[in-house]
């Protein structure tokens, strides 16, 4: 398969979901009510959850699965649960009732019992999940799925009130080199269910104060890089006033001198454990105090981390350095990410952006190139390569990447002007 085919269409596929949005919603309430008479008959009165998973959900698990079927070279494997139930019940007795029934009266594709091969130092939900065929009764109303499957979960109140806190805190995080403490008190929890309340607020707390630092962090930083990019095209004005304030502030707001990195300012972390650090760093980041942010990297860096660790400080002290146009520093640390973690398309990408900007084109394009060989699906390499080649002047070059990188987001404005861009280079060539 070629590279242009393997990269889904998002405005075909959304247009496919779309059409056929209601009918999933219709054929999922005709299996809801089905299975919730067998059950009462059965004298069984669960509480039934459902949902029809919601296209940009669906697109971006896509990505996933292709993701890492790319990894481990084979097919991608299809995405089960865009219709999908859950069955939770009082008692686990209740769970093989269940089970039985929906067994009887539907075609079973595949059970999955997860979580009962944990002992009990280990944290985790434990569900079993029950693929059923869909019926076909009402298989005229389930075109456009990739399995004509219906995903069921089942639970008990308890397992179903493990698995909600799980995962807000497990699975939705990004940042997990630094989860070790947290892995500990979920295990305490996992057999101290008495101390949930507490201990599973005091997590969630954490956990949501990372990640909303984290989306901060990132969305000021990308904010930058396509500030870089609609100054190619001149038209700074349109796409500029629409940026994060922080980010329009950073241009002004001076660079930190090597002294002042190394002052006697960094003493002030010195009784901090990593995970303090690294909120104080984030926050520090957001806020566009940059001195005081790589300040903080750095001490954490002081004190020689695992490699996984070290690598994604140095990922982020980067991308401050990047903020405040440090590009040397910022250079400098993305590689020293790469050395840890050679894997990292996005500190690839991190550093072809940079290269980029000091007009190292070739050298640009051979990080996202990099890049796009471990995740060929990452847009923002595949539009940063695609721009290059057009500075390079390879309209044709630019013009596969261009239409690839729209492909994945079509609703990227930078990317529809660089399509016009290429296509009024092409014209030219062509007079």
């Amino acid at each position: 398969m070629s590279d242009i085919e393997s990269i889904p269409n998002k405005a075909l596929l959304s247009d496919i979901y779309i059409k056929n949005r209601a009918n999933y919603e219709e054929a999922l309430a005709k299996i809801i009510r089905d299975i919730s008479k067998l059950l009462q008959r059965k004298g069984i009165h669960p509480t039934i959850k459902s949902r029809v998973k919601d296209f940009e959900s669906y697109f971006a698990k896509k990505i996933k699965l292709l993701k890492s079927a790319w990894d481990e070279h084979r097919d991608p494997l299809p995405i089960n649960d865009v219709l999908a139930m859950r069955i939770i019940c009082p008692f686990l007795k209740d769970l093989d009732e269940v089970e039985a029934t929906i067994a009887k009266h539907y075609d079973i594709v595949e059970i999955e019992r997860k979580g009962q091969d944990r002992s009990f130092r280990e944290f985790g939900y434990e569900s079993i999940h029950v693929l059923i065929r869909i019926p076909d009764e009402i298989l005229p109303l389930c075109g456009g799925l990739e399995r004509n499957v219906i995903e069921i979960q089942l639970r008990t109140i308890l397992q179903e009130a493990w698995a909600e806190v799980e995962h807000e805190l497990v699975y939705k995080a990004e940042f997990t080199p630094f989860d070790e403490p947290l892995k500990r008190k979920l295990a305490a929890l996992n057999a101290t269910l008495t101390l949930s309340d507490i201990i599973f607020q005091e997590i969630l707390d954490y956990q949501k104060k990372l990640n909303d630092a984290l989306k901060k962090r990132r969305e000021a930083f990308y904010g930058k890089i396509e500030q870089t990019s609609a100054q190619v095209f001149g038209i700074t004005e349109s796409l500029t006033n629409a940026l994060p304030a922080s980010v329009r502030l950073q241009e002004t707001s001076g660079k930190t001198s090597p002294a002042e990195r190394k002052s006697a300012e960094q003493n002030r972390w010195a009784g901090l454990d990593i995970d303090t650090l690294l909120l104080s760093a984030l926050d520090a980041h957001n806020a566009s105090d940059f001195k005081t942010a790589i300040s903080i990297y750095t001490e954490i860096l002081s004190r020689k981390p695992e490699a996984a660790i070290a690598a994604v400080v140095f990922k982020h002290r980067g991308m401050a350095y990047f903020a405040q146009s440090e590009y040397p520093d910022a250079l400098a640390d993305f590689t020293s990410c790469l050395m840890l973690d050679p894997d990292c398309y996005k500190a690839l990408y991190y550093r072809g952006v940079v290269k980029s900007i000091q007009d190292e084109l070739p050298q640009a394009i051979d990080d996202f190139t990099k890049a796009l060989e471990i995740h060929p699906y990452h847009f923002f390499s595949r539009y940063r390569r695609a721009l290059c080649w057009w500075q390079l002047g390879d309209y044709v070059q630019a013009h596969a990447d261009c239409e690839i990188a729209l492909r994945i987001k079509p609703e990227n404005k930078l990317a529809q002007e660089l399509q016009k861009k290429i296509q009024e280079s092409i014209a030219k060539e062509e007079i």
